[in-house]
Parts: C-alpha cells; structure tokens; sequence
C-alpha cells in the first residue's frame, strides 16, 4: 500500500500538535462507501520495555471475515507516551505493516479514536489521512465526550457529544448486555456508515473482527517475540 507521507516523524510534542491540526484539516469527514470485498484491522503490542511495539494488520474477506493476509513487525518507537499523541507512537509502525501487504483493504479499522479526540486527530485519522483509505476508529474506552449508554440489545446506538453539543462518534453495543465500543471517523467515511460496518464486523464479538484478530495477532507475536506474514 502507498503511504502519502507529508510530515516528519522525529518532532517535538508542540510540533506533533501542529502535526495534527493538518491532520484534523485533512480529514474527509464523508464519503459512501459500497460493499468493501476486503477489510483490514490493525493493533499492536507493547514489549515489556515500551520502547518494542509488535504492529499487526490482518486482512479479512468480507462479509464472511476469513482471513486473506495477516503481518506482525517487530518495530522501536522512540517518541515519548504523552496523551493525545499517541499517533505518533503507534502509525509508523502499523503504516510500515500496511506497506508490506499484498491485498489492499477497501475500508480499515483501528483499534483506537478517530475524531474522538482532543484534537478531533486520533490514530484512525492519522492512518486514513497517511494512506488515503476509509478508516473506522474502534475504541473500547472513551478518550474525550460525555454519552448516555445505549440500550442493552445488540445494534443500539447513543451518541457522543463535545461539550459544545457537536456529534464526536456513536457509542455501539456489538452484543447484548456486553459493554459498548467508541466509533469514531478515521477519515473517507460517514458516521452512519461507520456505525453500520462496526456491527456488521462484529459478528461474534464486542469488537469488530478485523481489530479482534489484529490484537490476537500482535500478542502472538508479542509472546513469540518475532515477526510474521501469513499468506491465506
């Protein structure tokens, strides 16, 4: 996959926020995806020392979710974990993954924010933006915004809201009575849209399978302390 690159990466944290303002004008808030052939989740695992990221992306069929491609590196991150730029730990790595893929995903999901965000310019927006893809963020905990819970059966739907009452992503429950994910978007899609492909993702469990495979990947590498690419 190409990566349309307009930025350095060994910047300071008042550089990375500038960084993210381009970011955030970037972002394509919109867009009608069809019915993508393939998807793709990413994720990583932290090594012991922190500074030892294991970044994975798996690619599925959809919408019977079989794996196609998975990849798993062994990368070193050097920019400081400070929150709000967590991007700038974690997207070189899974965008090095992304280069190396045979099949291109049509939509992607992160497992992170998107314009849930302080600066509406989570990981999902970084990635979108850098590869120009339509990108779901698919969080399991909130970063910033205040909601109501969603009904208890699956597919309900609240929503969550800044404190000026503008709309930062969907609070989703993927199955019944289990807690809700934060969907966000990365960028190349609509709100509406990305709330409906999150549960048509998550067939079995709370999170959507491309992300739930990703993590199941970049922890087995994480124990194997070794890089993979499997080939369907």
């Amino acid at each position: 996959m190409q990566v349309y690159g307009f930025h350095p990466w060994d910047v300071t944290p008042r550089e990375a926020m500038r960084i993210q303002e381009q970011v955030r004008a970037r972002v394509i808030p919109r867009g009608r995806l069809g019915v993508p052939r393939l998807v793709a989740g990413a994720d990583l695992a932290y090594d012991t020392d922190a500074h030892t990221v294991f970044a994975s992306v798996v690619v599925l069929r959809f919408p019977g979710l079989e794996v196609v491609e998975a990849i798993a590196l062994k990368e070193q991150i050097s920019f400081p974990y400070i929150p709000g730029l967590l991007s700038f730990r974690e997207t070189p790595p899974l965008l090095r993954a992304f280069a190396r893929l045979r099949h291109e995903p049509d939509l992607i999901f992160v497992d992170g924010h998107g314009r849930s965000h302080p600066r509406a310019a989570g990981l999902a927006c970084h990635i979108g933006v850098l590869l120009d893809r339509p990108v779901i963020g698919c969080a399991k905990s909130v970063l910033v915004g205040t909601y109501q819970d969603p009904a208890l059966s699956r597919g309900s739907v609240s929503y969550l809201y800044n404190g000026r009452g503008q709309v930062l992503g969907g609070v989703l429950r993927t199955r019944d009575k289990v807690k809700p994910v934060f969907v966000s978007i990365g960028h190349r899609i609509g709100l509406a849209q990305a709330i409906k492909l999150t549960l048509a993702c998550a067939q079995r469990f709370r999170v959507p399978e491309p992300t739930r495979q990703a993590d199941c990947l970049a922890a087995r590498a994480k124990r194997e302390r070794r890089a993979f690419k499997i080939p369907a």
